[in-house]
């Protein structure tokens, strides 16, 4: 049931890549809108953050990423890669946005631990049922033949 907010989102715990060692992922994510009306920018906002070193994340630490939990200050500039805009457009719906490339979202090199942060800025808070959003990641690693 995350609220609607020009500055308030979630992070999602670190994905920690140093043991699979992928050389990228393919993200999915699924939001499904409450039963209010939509409105402000009709949108969530998907960010991206990344680790070297699997302690200090890009984002600040008024973000606080890396962990699951509260993220402020997005209405300030931030160090966070995006935003992917996932259209909201009407009151319980599911909307599904796929990042195709998250290395290329870093130059190419998927980070030791990734993430990324969630902001609801559709007018409406989510829907409250955890099981009506998804969350998920393909470990890629290229090979030669």
């Amino acid at each position: 049931s995350l609220a609607s907010s020009a500055s308030a989102a979630r992070s999602c715990l670190a994905v920690d890549n140093s043991s699979n060692k992928y050389d990228d992922a393919m993200l999915t994510i699924a939001v499904k809108t409450g039963a209010g009306a939509v409105g402000n920018d009709r949108a969530c906002y998907v960010y991206l953050y990344g680790s070297e070193d699997g302690t200090i994340f890009s984002g600040s630490s008024s973000e606080n990423v890396g962990t699951d939990a509260a993220v402020s200050a997005l209405d300030v500039p931030t160090n966070l890669r995006g935003p992917f805009a996932l259209a909201c457009v009407a009151s319980a719906t599911t909307y599904r946005l796929v990042i195709g490339s998250v290395a290329q979202v870093f130059g190419g090199v998927l980070p030791r631990k990734w993430g990324f942060v969630l902001q609801n800025y559709a007018g409406a808070a989510l829907d409250a049922t955890e099981g009506n959003h998804t969350k998920s990641y393909t470990g890629i690693t290229y090979t030669t033949a």
